[in-house]
């Protein structure tokens, strides 16, 4: 029924809503990411630099408020001839976290095609690999590119990107490893992946990272109507145990997860919408093996519109808009374990994102948040933020 619904509301914005808020050129067959920025922004000169970043404020309800520079990465580029180049993108989190988000060397065999090898993003959904703070509405990520996929969420791979012009397709696939399941603490066995966030607690981030067995990732995006883009996601494969656990029983699970995706952009309108599906397999043995409550099923989806209040002669730009999400990371379980109906949450977030210039945007949003428990107690949240990408 949930994804009945989710379909009936996917098509309704696809074919009605209609605005330019998905990249610095609020339009989404144009729109780059921070790495195909530098790779295509080069001109000429050997080094390329930017950066993104954003402030932010949240407050929930009947709580003290946190207020967070939440992220800053710098962005560095080097093109080495005309068909080698590496992209770097160095993050700082919350003033004390310092992580590599990308590093990557991309070779362009011909005009539509390149081979990468590197730490990437994994093609999945729309904010993994676009989730610059003038890219998307409202001040946090939606929440199912938290819970369902894991942004951010990047691995050391190789792989192929390009496109197929005349069909007016661009494609993606790579190899990676895979989410760290298990690993063993002083005799005892310690599970990354639990109920409350799903696969999060196993990104591996390119630091030290085991690998057993790879994974494969896929994403086919079709692009030939105006303003419109869509997005075929694929990820499978096997967690990846520590060397002295991975033959134990249930020290592993297996991934496949699905993932839908459409941007629509016309006028002063837009519109974007996301359905991702998580199947989890041997969970029932992970759960046993390390007291977790991994759910054997993850489904999250999401709906949003927006509207530009400004003309469209003007730079500045003034979008209110509303978002409807809902995730579960127990959308099945195995074995004697029970769902939890606390991880079956709904947000719904409205607000407004003001382009004050290309590149700076200020945001302001209110969070309506549910769970499926009967009388659920969860805080409503007030959020604002500032973002800035170059």
């Amino acid at each position: 029924m949930k994804i009945f619904k989710f379909a009936l509301l996917f098509l309704s914005i696809t074919a009605f809503a209609q605005t330019p808020q998905d990249s610095i050129t609020f339009d989404p067959q144009r729109q780059l990411n921070a790495a195909q920025r530098l790779l295509s922004g080069n001109y000429g000169k050997a080094v390329t630099v930017g950066a993104y970043g954003e402030i932010t404020y949240n407050q929930p309800e009947g709580d003290n408020g946190e207020m967070d520079v939440q992220r800053l990465v710098l962005l560095f580029g080097y093109k080495f001839n005309d068909k080698t180049q590496f992209v770097t993108e160095l993050e700082l989190e919350h003033v004390e976290e310092v992580f590599v988000e990308q590093a990557f060397v991309n070779y362009a065999v011909g005009d539509n095609v390149s081979l990468r090898g590197g730490l990437m993003l994994v093609p999945m959904g729309i904010v993994n690999e676009y989730h610059e703070p003038t890219t998307f509405n409202g001040v946090e990520r939606p929440a199912v590119d938290n819970a369902i996929v894991p942004t951010t969420w990047r691995e050391i791979g190789v792989g192929v990107t390009g496109r197929f012009s005349e069909a007016s397709i661009g494609y993606q696939a790579y190899i990676f490893n895979g989410f760290k399941s298990t690993v063993n603490e002083d005799g005892d066995v310690t599970g990354f992946l639990k109920g409350s966030n799903g696969l999060r607690g196993g990104r591996q981030k390119a630091i030290k990272s085991t690998v057993d067995s790879p994974t494969f990732s896929t994403k086919i995006e079709y692009y030939g109507l105006p303003g419109l883009r869509l997005g075929l996601s694929g990820y499978f494969g096997k967690t990846q145990a520590a060397d002295d656990v991975e033959d134990i029983d249930g020290a592993n699970i297996g991934v496949s997860m699905f993932g839908l995706d459409a941007r629509y952009a016309y006028q002063r309108f837009t519109a974007r919408g996301q359905f991702i599906y998580a199947s989890l397999s041997d969970t029932e043995a992970y759960n046993s093996l390390t007291g977790n409550d991994l759910g054997s099923a993850m489904m999250g989806y999401y709906g949003e519109v927006a509207y530009n209040l400004l003309p469209m002669n003007k730079q500045q730009r003034l979008f209110a808009f509303a978002r409807y999400e809902n995730y579960d990371t127990h959308a099945d379980t195995d074995g004697t374990l029970v769902r939890n109906d606390a991880y079956n949450r709904t947000d719904l977030t409205t607000g407004l994102s003001y382009h004050i210039a290309p590149g700076v945007v200020l945001k302001g949003d209110y969070q309506f948040r549910d769970n499926n428990v009967s009388g659920g107690d969860v805080d409503n949240r007030l959020n604002f933020g500032i973002g800035v990408w170059f």
